[in-house]
């Protein structure tokens, strides 16, 4: 399950990466669908991610499937925007986006798109909020969720969580952050969670989304959808 395209490289942001048509499909997508701060983030978190992979010892970078990795990173937030392309009204974010992924390189990638590449990509896109799990799957599925963390919180929190598996410097996130700029992104984030916990209540309960509508929404209430409200409703 190796996609090492060294041979087919060029370089975003200082960062050299992989230049295959699907990798390069996923941004052409990715920046025709996406906001913006949504597009930036993306692409910061594959871009902090493809440093790691490129920092590796070459016997473990042989075992990345660097393919999968951009496809996951670049689209792993495109569930966000509930366009009717790429969202359902009764799905988590991230399966939406998972689903929307599996789909692309379904229709875009060929027969090297195997359905364990495929299941891949879904695991990183679907599970990448879920970091207690997606640490425990796939590299590639847990270069998602680290990479995302990483852009977002910078090197020193991503160590405290990641330790060693951080090589990124600040000279590299800076430069990365640069091409593809941080400004607004906080305030941006938080409208679109407490637009989906808004939208798609019944989505958020149960994860960290529903954190945005319990402080913002005076109307919102996980109370009566919690695990312990079904646990203990069970009669003995």
């Amino acid at each position: 399950m190796v996609a090492i395209i060294g041979h087919l490289t060029r370089v975003i942001a200082g960062i050299p990466v992989p230049n295959s048509p699907i990798v390069n499909a996923s941004i052409e997508l990715a920046f025709n669908s996406q906001p913006s701060y949504t597009y930036n983030h993306a692409m910061r978190t594959w871009l902090n991610g493809q440093a790691i992979i490129n920092k590796l010892p070459s016997v473990n970078r042989s075992l990345v499937d660097e393919e999968a990795f951009a496809v996951a990173a670049i689209l792993h937030d495109i569930g966000w925007h509930q366009d009717p392309e790429f969202s359902t009204p009764d799905k988590r974010f991230e399966v939406d986006g998972a689903d929307v992924a599996r789909s692309f390189v379904q229709r875009e990638g060929g027969s090297s798109w195997t359905k364990e590449r495929q299941r891949v990509i879904w695991d990183a896109i679907a599970l990448h909020g879920i970091g207690n799990i997606a640490n425990y799957k796939d590299f590639e599925v847990k270069l998602v969720t680290l990479s995302a963390l990483l852009e977002w919180q910078g090197i020193d929190s991503a160590k405290g969580i990641y330790g060693d598996l951080i090589t990124v410097t600040q000279s590299e996130w800076d430069q990365i952050a640069q091409e593809f700029p941080r400004a607004g992104s906080l305030l941006f984030f938080r409208e679109l969670m407490i637009d989906l916990c808004r939208k798609k209540p019944a989505t958020t309960y149960d994860n960290f989304v529903g954190d945005w509508g319990e402080k913002y929404l005076a109307n919102y209430s996980r109370i009566g959808h919690r695990a312990i409200d079904f646990a203990e409703s069970t009669p003995e």
